[in-house]
Formats: structure tokens, C-alpha cells, sequence
């Protein structure tokens, strides 16, 4: 497995096993800096796993990396997308008008789709009444206030040529297995290839970091409560490499699912603990005392938008907890902020 201890975001078509390639692609003023697109090549030509983002020089820096490996533009016939964010998605509907490539994405989007193309909006409206479930009012105004500041490119978002199913499915003509893994979204989706070893992970597994949970498009169920019970299923089938939507390629599934299990497991602990500290706190009184990021950085320092996450993210670690029996809502106030106690 190549790349492995390299800056994963310099730019060119990476070589990572066997007919697959990557393609790092800028995320600009994102704090994860660039998406992994991959190529993958087989009996049926070229897909890409993953499109990225339709941003000013992304289409240039693709079509360059592609004919480093004498791969025109023109060549990539499908678009496996994993999930319906937009450093995954947006760039599919571009090349499909640049170069007539067909996009798949996951039945479990949906909705999620659905929403974004009638909202006209990134940011989901669902989200916004989990942050006033959360007595984050003011962050939810903000948010929306934004939201409509913020360009729409309706072109963007055009609907997939096919829905995948989950099971058997090809890519470049290579018998792949998708899986969805519902949880950073309702319709995230993995690809496994057991004949190189790998699962291109998308953001459901990542190396350095646990995917935000709980910005959900299409309805707000039990997000994390979804990834918890998507993770455990990854241990249920065979090891593999990871091949992940950020950060460098490698690495044992199984190993960095654990991880992120474990992590979970702190983070519930210590949000049951902020509770029991003050009994009949909000979800964004919670998420004001938590650490945030690897760097444990405190709630007031995070901007508008991380905020949000934060208290969206909050507020399904303690849905979690009310689902097990540990934390009871005692009181829903007159504008809607639930309060929790422990049981």
C-alpha cells in the first residue's frame, strides 16, 4: 500500500494498489483540506469513487492527475459516489455535463437529496430544530441567517443516474460489495473490494478523526445510534485495508473501528457525566462544557458553523443515552429546549 507517511494531500494521481489510483482534491477553507478521489480501473475502463468538489481549478487538477496515468477526462464512464456531502457529490454532475459520466449514489440519500434540492440549502432544516431541541436558539437563527447568504448552484445537486442498492455491485467492472454504513448520513455507503483487500471508507472510517454526527439531511432518527451499530457491523466481515475519503490510505479497518468505538465510549461517558454534574442541563448547555476537536478546544471558541456541529453532534450522543435507559428528558420549556436528568 502506497502513501502511506506522505503528505496524503499533495497534489497528482497517487498510486495505491493494483488498478487503483488517488487524486487529492483541494477543500478550500475546509479544515480537512482535500477529499481522496479514487480511480479505479478494470475490464470495463475507468470509474472514480467519489467526485469532489465542484470548485473553481478542481475539473483542472482531476483532468491533470488522470493524464499523468494516460487516462483522459472523457475515459471516467461512472461515478461511485458514498455519500451526499458536498466534496463527494457536486463534482459528479459536472463531469457528467463535461464529460457525460454516470453518477451513482446511494437509495439511502435520497431524502436527504430530496431536502437539499427543495431547501435550496446546505444546511438542513432538520438540524436547525435539533438546535432549538437543544436550546441553542441563537446558533440556529445564525445558521439560517447564513444558509441564505450563502451561493446555490441548483446544478450542483442534480439527481444520480442510478440509486445503489446495497450488495453486489461493479466498479470499472470490478465485483465490488456496497455497504451502507448510515450515520455521518442516513445513506452512506462502503465499497469493499475482497480481491485487493480494501473498503474505500468514505468519511464513515477515517484515520485521524471520527466523522460529524448528527448534521442529518432527510430527517432526524438516531444518527449516532446508526453509526454505532454501522461500525459494530464492520467488524462482522473480513479485515481490510482502509481506504479512507481524507487522510492517508492504509491502515486496518478493524484496528481504527475499534478506535472510533472507544472514542465514542469516552464521549458518552463524559456527556452523561455533564449531566449528572447539573441536573436539568440543555443540549447546549452539555456541549458548552465538553472539549471539542483533537486539540480539546472549548465550545466558545469554535466558530458559527462548528458550533452548530458541536451541538448537533450533542445532542446525539445524549438521544443515545436517553435510548439506553441512562438520561430521561424532565422538562421541555415553552420554546421547545428539553432538559435532561439522569435515570
Amino acid at each position: 500500500m502506497t502513501g502511506v507517511g506522505a503528505d496524503w494531500t499533495e497534489l497528482g494521481c497517487h498510486p495505491v494498489t493494483e488498478s487503483v489510483h488517488r487524486i487529492p482534491l483541494p477543500m478550500p477553507q475546509d479544515g480537512l483540506r482535500a477529499i481522496n478521489v479514487y480511480v479505479v480501473e478494470g475490464a470495463d475502463g475507468v470509474s472514480l469513487i467519489d467526485a469532489g468538489w465542484n470548485v473553481p481549478g478542481n475539473l483542472e487538477i482531476l483532468r491533470d492527475g488522470l493524464a499523468s496515468i494516460n487516462v483522459g477526462l472523457d475515459e471516467v464512464t461512472d461515478v461511485h459516489v458514498t455519500h451526499i456531502h458536498r466534496d463527494h457529490y457536486t463534482m459528479g454532475p459536472e463531469l457528467r455535463r463535461q464529460v457525460g459520466s454516470r453518477i451513482h449514489l446511494g437509495r439511502g440519500e435520497h431524502p436527504g437529496l430530496t431536502a437539499l434540492r427543495e431547501l435550496r440549502s446546505a444546511v438542513p432544516a432538520d438540524s436547525l430544530v435539533v438546535l432549538r431541541r437543544a436550546g441553542a436558539s441563537e446558533i440556529a437563527e445564525a445558521s439560517r441567517v447564513h444558509a441564505l447568504t450563502e451561493p446555490w448552484l441548483a446544478a450542483d445537486w442534480e439527481l444520480p443516474d442510478e440509486w445503489t442498492e446495497q450488495g453486489l455491485v461493479t466498479v470499472a467492472g470490478r465485483p465490488m460489495q456496497a455497504r451502507q454504513t448510515a450515520g455521518h448520513t442516513k445513506g452512506h455507503l462502503v465499497f469493499e473490494d475482497p480481491a485487493l483487500g480494501v473498503t474505500f471508507t468514505g468519511d464513515h472510517v477515517l484515520p485521524r478523526i471520527s466523522p460529524s454526527i448528527g448534521f442529518e439531511l432527510g430527517g432526524w432518527d438516531n444518527p449516532l445510534g446508526d453509526y454505532l451499530a454501522s461500525l459494530e457491523a464492520m467488524l462482522h466481515r473480513p479485515d481490510s485495508e482502509m481506504l479512507p475519503a481524507h487522510g492517508a490510505v492504509g491502515g486496518s479497518v478493524h484496528v481504527r473501528v475499534r478506535e472510533l468505538l472507544d472514542h465514542h465510549d469516552v464521549r458518552l461517558h463524559a456527556t452523561r457525566e455533564q449531566v449528572r454534574a447539573r441536573e436539568g442541563v440543555t443540549g447546549a448547555d452539555v456541549a458548552a462544557g465538553l472539549p471539542w476537536t483533537r486539540r480539546e478546544r472549548a465550545f466558545s471558541s469554535l466558530d458559527e458553523f462548528n458550533q452548530m456541529i458541536a451541538v448537533c453532534e450533542t445532542v446525539a450522543h445524549l438521544d443515545v443515552l436517553v435510548a439506553r435507559g441512562e438520561l430521561v428528558v424532565d422538562e421541555v420549556t415553552a420554546d421547545g429546549a428539553e432538559r435532561y436528568v439522569t435515570a
